[in-house]
């Protein structure tokens, strides 16, 4: 049974009226600043994921303004944890370019939305609809695979073909009104019935999805083409002094963990002695530990991490501006550190 693009909007809405989520910390007090922040976090990042960090950071940062005047080391600081840190580093961006430009208010044009760093199509649609409440479509991963399975779009969604399907498919069903709860509808279908593993029977689009029909969701979305990815391998030097402290160096802003704290580095523990030398510290044994992994998009790291008592070192790598600093651990100040580094600390 085919759904007119008005009985779709209707049945969704009705479904979402019922079942929908609607004590979600970012639908509370909603605006463009919180619909952005809870936007950006949720690229690639799972909701029960999400309602901490987005708590601590809304606490931290109360408004675009606000944020825009942190430090770059207090964004990523609140950020740590989270993964794939050029979302923070945008956010910072973008905050500023909003405060400068826009004196501290979102636009509510797709274009200019569009155009602020980090925020692509589906997420400038999700502030204009949400916030603003005029019509606009979002296509997120949760909503992508709604629809590829009732248009039984093959194909995996990341690629241009079938994304170009989608989108248009998207914009027809967006409505002129209700957009807000339209587009956090169809985020809720996605999330809890149109998942991995359907509902299909609770669904209220069911007697029009064409998958359902054919007797094969989960066929849709398509997977996206397997590749086995290269394993790069890392030394973690966990240069510690008399005092207890840990030396850390800042990563350059873009790239690998771009303006995060890590340990210094190198390929091999035959290069130790030479990165501590070019360090000017002098390293009194190496405890070398077990290899771990960290897995990013394209790769494996296998870092090994090495535990080296400093006891001298060139006190001109810590002047001011340096990209060097001691750690204390029992006394943490606010930078951003990855994932792996946190959890080495936290083993101390």
């Amino acid at each position: 049974m085919a759904l007119t693009t008005t009985q779709f909007q209707s049945e969704v809405l009705a479904w979402y009226d019922q079942h929908g989520r609607k004590n979600l910390p970012w639908q509370q007090n909603i605006g463009a600043y919180s619909v952005w922040v809870s936007e950006i976090m949720l690229q690639q990042t799972r909701v029960n994921t999400v309602i901490p960090y987005y708590r601590r950071f809304m606490q931290r940062f109360a408004d675009v303004r606000e944020l825009a005047s942190a430090s770059a080391d207090d964004v990523l600081h609140h950020w740590t944890g989270l993964g794939y840190y050029a979302r923070a580093r945008n956010l910072h961006k973008t905050a500023k370019i909003v405060t400068d430009q826009y004196d501290g208010n979102f636009p509510d044009d797709l274009d200019a939305l569009n155009a602020l760093p980090g925020i692509g199509r589906s997420t400038a649609g999700a502030i204009r609809s949400i916030a603003f409440q005029l019509p606009a479509a979002i296509l997120d991963g949760n909503v992508k695979r709604v629809l590829a399975r009732y248009a039984a779009i093959d194909g995996w969604p990341g690629s241009s073909g079938p994304l170009k399907k989608l989108w248009a498919v998207a914009e027809d069903l967006a409505p002129q009104a209700r957009t807000a709860d339209f587009s956090q509808a169809m985020m809720d279908l996605g999330a809890t019935l149109c998942t991995a593993d359907p509902d299909c029977q609770r669904c209220p689009v069911k007697p029009a999805c064409k998958a359902f029909a054919e007797e094969n969701p989960r066929v849709y979305p398509g997977k996206k083409p397997k590749k086995k990815l290269p394993v790069k391998h890392s030394c973690f030097l966990m240069l510690r002094n008399q005092r207890g402290e840990f030396l850390l160096q800042r990563n350059p802003p873009v790239g690998l963990w771009g303006g995060l704290w890590v340990f210094p580095q190198c390929e091999s523990p035959d290069l130790i002695d030479e990165t501590c030398a070019k360090l000017g510290v002098s390293a009194i044994g190496a405890d070398v530990l077990a290899v771990e992994r960290h897995t990013f998009s394209h790769f494996h790291l296998d870092y090994r991490p090495v535990r080296i008592q400093a006891e001298h070192y060139r006190p001109h790598i810590l002047g001011e501006g340096s990209e060097h600093c001691w750690y204390d651990p029992q006394s943490p100040s606010n930078l951003g550190m990855p994932a792996p580094v946190v959890a080495l600390f936290a083993r101390q």
